[in-house]
């Protein structure tokens, strides 16, 4: 037994070890590499590597299946056995899950199983290492100090059931993040970019954008708080939308507890919530974004089941030209809404927009506000989906179609449902990173938009 300690000889030996009525095992093989840098220098480098293994047991009672999930890192074979019992005593000790279905099976077993786990090094800075170190010399000769990181994580699941599932995913994940600033630290600038190899970045076109807006934010204009035309570049856009969806799970629109709930019943499935065409959808094969082909389920909860690890997912249009035609489901909750099965996903798209790019769209703009990102984003009131936050690194003000400075950050109160209701534009859909939820979300392309009437509810004093 001392031999077994591939991820896929470790999951076939917990499911033999397993004594439970049904078990599945997930092993996560993690490795990534990150570089950080402040000052127009690198501080710090390095490559980690770990592995994370996640069982859970079900128990057939007479008063339903119970489930039991314990998960934990750096696991040998010889934590095997005491993780499938502790697994198998925390089902025994749990009453019937509510969201107990049968495991999933009759999937196709995924050809590379049994192959060796994939891996990142530091390899994959090879070419934009470079790059970096000339960016850090152009911003030095022209004033500015670059701060970042970039971090690229590469992540081989290996997911087997007692059902006889055996899948596998890869799923690289790339961020770079890059902000400038003025000697003083009066003036800040971020640009972030989402990336699967780091083949597609370019530090130089990130730092010449950055040094743009910090000559914009050589003038400074105050203004109140109030509402403003503004256009939302495709970061922001994408930090609101996720959490529209991580917001659009069925059961809690059916129960009346969110913006998707209909007044007197029901969900608002059909309704339109925008005048632009603008199809929001998830989809595991959409290029340069792809994600997880089937269901990874950790834990339970309104927005995922356990009982579903290995359901084959597909493209999902959370909403179509802009009606809202899907809700978050699993089997369980599924079953419960009489809505079709509809899992939440690893990436987000927005299009449907124009062809103009966020630039040809500051041309247009008689007068109003052009951001770079928003922060410290927080929900205030469920039933409308208002949320709060702050502007951050940079907002300026657009007159007559070009920048005309930097203003002072605001305060927002917003709803991402009620905005999409209200932009009168959107430009092109392009990869972004999420600023806010980059942590946790970084595979989505969003187009910029023009609302008429954006609501900077308080002016903030932050940089």
């Amino acid at each position: 037994m001392s031999r077994v300690s591939k991820p896929y000889e470790i999951v076939e030996r917990a499911l033999e070890l397993s004594r439970a009525d049904g078990c599945v095992v997930i092993a996560d093989e993690e490795s990534s590499a990150n570089l950080r840098w402040a000052g127009n220098a690198l501080t710090t480098n390095g490559v980690t590597r770990g592995r994370t293994l996640t069982v859970i047991a079900t128990v057939d009672g007479a008063q339903g299946t119970a489930s039991g999930v314990v998960s934990r890192s750096a696991v040998t074979v010889d934590d095997l056995e005491p993780l499938v019992r502790a697994a198998e005593a925390a089902a025994r000790a749990a009453g019937p899950a509510e969201d107990a279905q049968p495991l999933v099976e009759g999937v196709d077993a995924s050809p590379d199983f049994g192959d060796a786990p994939a891996e990142t090094t530091s390899a994959v800075f090879t070419d934009f290492a470079p790059t970096l170190g000339e960016a850090f010399a152009r911003a030095r000769s022209g004033g500015r100090e670059l701060y970042g990181f970039a971090h690229h994580q590469l992540t081989s699941t290996y997911l087997g059931t007692s059902t006889g599932l055996r899948l596998r995913h890869d799923q690289p994940n790339g961020t770079l993040e890059l902000n400038a600033k003025s000697p003083d630290r009066s003036r800040s600038a971020w640009a972030g970019r989402s990336t699967r190899d780091f083949k597609d970045v370019d530090p130089a076109a990130l730092d010449a954008d950055l040094a743009q807006r910090l000559g914009w934010a050589e003038r400074r204009i105050e203004l109140p708080a109030g509402r403003y035309e503004t256009l939302l570049p495709p970061t922001a856009v994408a930090d609101l939308l996720i959490y529209q969806l991580w917001s659009s799970t069925a059961r809690d629109a059916v129960e009346g507890r969110t913006v998707f709930s209909k007044p007197g019943g029901g969900t608002r499935l059909g309704e339109t919530l925008s005048p632009l065409p603008l199809t929001l959808r998830s989809d595991p094969n959409e290029p340069g974004l792809e994600s997880a082909p089937f269901v990874i389920a950790h834990s339970s909860g309104d927005d995922s089941s356990v009982f579903d690890n290995g359901l084959p997912m597909a493209r999902t249009d959370w909403v179509r030209e802009g009606r809202l035609e899907h809700l978050i489901t699993t089997r369980h909750t599924a079953a419960l809404t009489r809505l079709p099965v509809a899992p939440g996903a690893g990436n987000l798209i927005l299009d449907g927009g124009g062809e103009r790019s966020l630039e040809e769209m500051v041309s247009s703009t008689e007068r109003g506000l052009l951001l770079t990102c928003l922060w410290y984003i927080r929900e205030v009131d469920p039933a409308t989906l208002l949320l709060t936050g702050l502007t951050r690194d940079g907002v300026y003000l657009v007159e007559n179609g070009e920048v005309v400075g930097e203003v002072n950050n605001f305060r927002f109160n917003e709803s991402p449902v009620d905005l999409l209701s209200r932009a009168s534009e959107a430009g092109r859909t392009e990869k972004t990173l999420p600023r806010e939820w980059s942590d946790w979300f970084t595979r989505a392309a969003m187009p910029a938009l023009r609302v008429p009437d954006f609501n900077m509810s308080s002016v903030s004093k932050g940089v």
